[in-house]
């Protein structure tokens, strides 16, 4: 399970060392971990045995990648080494399927789909290096995990906070493979409300966390979040998470009608997740934290939006 996307939460991490890093110096390692992560992914697409799939390929190359950033997370005993994994992947994975297939640079749905999914990649990842604070600073619920499963810690930090989100990210993300194949049909209106949607996700997010970090530098101790967005839903974040992963599915469906049984399973899966596990986990946390949350619970929706209820 991943946090991603998700509001600001860590805890101080077990490496003593890392109190002697900065922020910067922070930012630059997981940067380098990235590159080597990516870069022996991408020696296995190069030099490895080929499946004869390039999806079944990638998928390989995607797990490589995170077992590297497993190595240097338990290196660092700092598990939020893999936290912007999960938004600088996908456009990898898109990009090798689009320049190793058979249709052309100028192939009008593969560059709407890098344009939305670029867009999505970088604000959620600049955001991500906005908030983190550094290496001193881990997601508290990667700890809970861990702690919860006694010597199997390490199983469920590889499985539970590495291997499952990078196949969830997977899942959503090959309904693209199907817009990179030959017999892909032409672009038509469904990519246009795909457009619209991965658009309109991107810009829902981007919003929700403008807000927050506005709220986050004002409010009192105790006081929580229902302004904005957060009034219509408080998950707005997630929502449009959800959002954009189903705009994914729109243009492998637009590419593949056939296909329309599978190629919303990864937004699906997204769903779940969010409903099962992270928002639990995050609405857990703020009602013993935050004694005004009970009453944003009472007025505002959970996840799907809907105006505030009146109280008395």
């Amino acid at each position: 399970m991943s946090l991603r996307p998700g509001r600001s939460a860590t805890r101080v991490a077990p490496v003593e060392s890392a109190v002697a890093f900065t922020r910067a110096d922070s930012l630059r390692r997981v940067a380098l971990a990235y590159v080597v992560a990516i870069g022996g992914g991408a020696m296995w697409l190069l030099v490895g045995p080929d499946s004869g799939h390039r999806w079944l390929d990638a998928l390989y190359a995607d797990l490589i990648a995170t077992g590297v950033v497993f190595v240097v997370s338990r290196t660092y005993g700092n598990s939020s080494f893999y936290d912007a994994y999960w938004s600088v992947v996908p456009p990898l994975v898109f990009l090798y399927w689009w320049g190793f297939g058979p249709l052309g640079i100028d192939d009008a749905r593969s560059w709407l789909v890098i344009v939305v999914m670029g867009l999505w990649s970088v604000r959620l990842t600049l955001n991500w290096a906005r908030s983190w604070p550094g290496l001193h600073h881990e997601d508290w619920r990667y700890e809970q995990l861990r702690s919860r499963a006694g010597r199997a810690g390490i199983v469920v930090d590889l499985v539970a906070i590495h291997v499952v989100p990078t196949l969830q990210v997977f899942l959503a993300t090959v309904p693209l493979y199907l817009a990179t194949r030959r017999d892909a049909r032409p672009l038509g209106p469904l990519d246009v409300v795909a457009v619209v949607v991965g658009l309109g996700s991107v810009l829902l997010e981007a919003t929700a966390d403008r807000q927050m970090r506005r709220f986050a530098r004002d409010r009192r101790p105790g006081e929580a979040m229902d302004r904005g967005l957060w009034s219509w839903s408080r998950h707005p974040n997630y929502l449009g998470e959800f959002g954009f992963w189903v705009a994914m599915g729109l243009f492998g469906f637009a590419a593949a009608p056939a296909h329309v049984w599978w190629v919303f399973a990864g937004a699906l899966a997204m769903l779940a997740m969010f409903e099962a596990a992270s928002i639990p986990m995050m609405e857990a946390r703020s009602l013993e934290r935050r004694p005004d949350y009970q009453q944003v619970v009472e007025r505002v929706s959970r996840f799907w939006p809907r105006p505030p209820r009146r109280t008395a």
